[in-house]
C-alpha cells in the first residue's frame, strides 16, 4: 500500500503563510462485534467521521453507522497476514493528521486492552497531534454476558486477570504462569488459540487442577458465536474437534461452571479439585 497516495492535504497554510494546524484523531473502541454494544459516544463519532482507518475485528454491522460518503481505509491485521504493519499504520495516522485531515481510528473491543491503542496514542502525543479516546466494551465482557459466564462470582472468583496468549513475533510464551494459576480467580486469554496446548500445559504444571472448568468462546456476540466448555485438560482436544479458529477467547476458572445454571442447554462442567501448586 502506497501511503503517499492516501494522503490528500486538507490545508497546507493559513492566510499568513503559517503551517495549518494538524487534524484531530479519535481512537474509538468498536466493542466485541454486536453493533448494539457500541457506546453512544462511539456511534456519534462514527456518524460524524469523514475518514476512517479500521481493523480486521471491526464487524461490518458496526461500519453501517458510518456516513455513505465517509472514506474508509482498511488496515486490518491477522496472524501472519498484515495489510499494513503497525509502524506503517502509525505513520499513516500521523501523516494524515499533519496534512490537516481529521480521522477516526476504529479498533475492535477496547483499543487500550490488547489493541495497541496505547502505542498509537503515544505516537500521536509525541508528534503533538490532538486526539481523544472513546472506550469500547472489551471482548471478555461481551463474551461473558453473551454466553452466560460471569467474570467474577463470590463463590468462585474474587479477581480477574486479562492476559494475551500471543506475544511478539519470535518470542515464546514467557508469561507469569504462577500468577495465572492462582486459585479463586478468572483468567481470560486473548489471541491464545494457536498456543492453547502450551497454555493449558503450563497452567496445570503451575498448580491449576486439570479438572478446572474452562471455555473457548469463538466470535463472541456475533450471530455465529460458539461456546465450548470442558476441563482445562480437555480444552486442546476440544478445540481440535470443534475446529475453533480465531478470534476466540480462552476462559479459565470456576465461573465457567456457572454457565450450566444460566444457560439451560449448556452441558455441566466437572468442578475442579483444589489447586496443587506444583511447578514443573
Amino acid at each position: 500500500m502506497n501511503l503517499v497516495n492516501l494522503i490528500t492535504p486538507a490545508r497546507t497554510a493559513d492566510a499568513d503563510g503559517c503551517a495549518a494546524p494538524p487534524g484531530t484523531v479519535t481512537l474509538v473502541g468498536a466493542g466485541p462485534g454486536d453493533p448494539d454494544l457500541l457506546t453512544v459516544k462511539a456511534v456519534k463519532a462514527l456518524q460524524a467521521a469523514r475518514l476512517v482507518l479500521y481493523d480486521h475485528l471491526v464487524s461490518p454491522a458496526v461500519l453501517e453507522h458510518l456516513s455513505p460518503d465517509a472514506e474508509r481505509i482498511y488496515v486490518g491485521k491477522e496472524s501472519s497476514r498484515h495489510t499494513l504493519p503497525q509502524a506503517s499504520i502509525i505513520e499513516l495516522m500521523v501523516q494524515l493528521a499533519r496534512s490537516g485531515r481529521s480521522l477516526l481510528r476504529l479498533k475492535g473491543g477496547d483499543g487500550y486492552i490488547f489493541g495497541r491503542g496505547g502505542e498509537e496514542a503515544q505516537a500521536l502525543a509525541a508528534e503533538g497531534i490532538p486526539f481523544t479516546v472513546v472506550p469500547g466494551l472489551t471482548a471478555a465482557q461481551g463474551a461473558a454476558a453473551s454466553v452466560g459466564i460471569p467474570l467474577t462470582h463470590r463463590d468462585h472468583a474474587c479477581s480477574l486477570v486479562l492476559a494475551t496468549g500471543h506475544l511478539r513475533d519470535g518470542q515464546g510464551l514467557d508469561m507469569d504462569w504462577a500468577m495465572l494459576a492462582r486459585p479463586r480467580q478468572t483468567v481470560v486469554l486473548y489471541m491464545g488459540v494457536n498456543n492453547l496446548p502450551e497454555i493449558c500445559r503450563q497452567l496445570i504444571a503451575h498448580g491449576l487442577s486439570p479438572q478446572t472448568p474452562a471455555a473457548l468462546v469463538e466470535k463472541a456476540t456475533l450471530p455465529d458465536e460458539r461456546c465450548i466448555t470442558g476441563t482445562l485438560a480437555e480444552l486442546p482436544a476440544l478445540a481440535l474437534r470443534h475446529q475453533v479458529r480465531p478470534p476466540a477467547l480462552i476462559m479459565v476458572g470456576g465461573v465457567v461452571s456457572v454457565r450450566a445454571q444460566l444457560v439451560p442447554s449448556a452441558p455441566p462442567v466437572t468442578a475442579a479439585a483444589a489447586p496443587v501448586h506444583a511447578v514443573a
